[in-house]
């Protein structure tokens, strides 16, 4: 049963049911017969005010569906009976205030959808510059991290900037490397491996605080990957940003939430940014994300924290802060300390 509002509860006669599940498909469909799914759930959801994501991969179905409850719970019932899929389990229930996918129908992604994925460089960056994306990406699979380290130099020695070598090269090379594994042309030792050249090449890209005008001396940030998470490729470089921008940086890699929480505890910091993977979209651990950031805010009571969030997920998707109870998400590591330090400062004020 989807969970219902209770409308005598200060502030939640207005939100809204989410549901995310997985399922297994009784048989494997074609792409036309997914296309005709989704065309059909599209109008069908429209109608009822729900919104989500389908994702069908190696014969499985993962489902997130948000909307008003009793509508949420009438299209539950028919989903449940749906003779296309069977073994179905609920991974999450919740009320939300605020959508995740508000402005999709119903978004699908799936490996019959490599064509869009492909083409997604080309997308994310401006033409001129997705060629070089590209020839990032084809080093990285061949683990020449030399090749990294003179690409990203040249365009450092040709006077771009940080931020533009991180938005308009680094980031969007992750997110295909993200991609060519999901289209098994890569393994995950091959993912694993691009990303931390990717990341040892970021290095060399250093920030200059000359520019800033908010001195960050005095501010101290956990930079920590979402617990259980493997890609660390944001948050590493975000700590040279930080550190060059003046602030105490500590780094964590947390198996667990109690580990996050504890550390958090102990170093009392001004700012949390957790990162899930820049590469892969993980949609299946919002709910987790969202449980840690609750438990996040109650070690830090007594000294108020600025919580960030970030990875490809909140890059890509219409994915809010609001969404996980975050202050933050970041759309790029780009300019990540500057906007950080303003809410540091408007906390402190407030």
């Amino acid at each position: 049963m989807v969970l219902q509002a209770n409308d005598g509860e200060q502030g939640t006669s207005d939100w809204i049911a989410s549901l995310t599940y997985k399922s297994h498909a009784t048989a494997d469909p074609s792409t036309t017969d997914l296309d005709l799914l989704v065309n059909r759930a599209r109008a069908r959801n429209r109608s009822l005010d729900v919104t989500g994501m389908l994702l069908f991969e190696d014969g499985c179905f993962l489902q997130t569906l948000e909307g008003p409850p009793d509508a949420l719970g009438a299209l539950w019932s028919s989903i449940k009976q749906d003779d296309r899929h069977n073994q179905i389990e609920v991974l999450s229930e919740h009320l939300v205030s605020a959508r995740l996918f508000s402005d999709w129908d119903l978004l699908l992604d799936g490996r019959f959808d490599k064509a869009h994925r492909q083409a997604g460089i080309a997308a994310s960056v401006p033409p001129a510059v997705a060629e070089h994306v590209v020839r990032l990406v084809e080093l990285s699979l061949n683990a020449d991290d030399l090749g990294i380290n003179a690409s990203i130099a040249s365009f450092a020695d040709q006077g771009w900037t940080s931020d533009a070598i991180l938005s308009l090269l680094i980031e969007p090379a992750a997110r295909a490397l993200g991609d060519a594994w999901l289209d098994d042309r890569c393994s995950e030792i091959d993912l694993t491996i691009g990303l931390s050249m990717l990341q040892l090449a970021g290095h060399a890209v250093r920030y200059s605080t000359s520019s800033h005008t908010i001195s960050n001396s005095h501010y101290r940030i956990l930079l920590a990957t979402a617990p259980g998470e493997q890609h660390m490729l944001g948050t590493t470089l975000l700590a040279d940003q930080f550190l060059d921008d003046g602030w105490q940086v500590d780094l964590a890699f947390p198996e667990s939430e109690e580990a996050l929480t504890n550390q958090m505890s102990a170093q009392r910091p001004d700012a949390v940014d957790i990162g899930l993977s820049d590469a892969l979209l993980r949609r299946h651990t919002i709910a987790q994300l969202r449980s840690t950031i609750e438990h996040s805010r109650m070690v830090a009571t007594e000294h108020p924290t600025v919580i960030s969030v970030g990875g490809r997920l909140f890059a890509e998707a219409a994915a809010t802060a609001l969404s996980v109870g975050a202050d933050h998400a970041r759309k790029s590591l780009a300019g990540t300390s500057v906007r950080i330090a303003e809410l540091v400062q408007q906390r402190r004020k407030g």
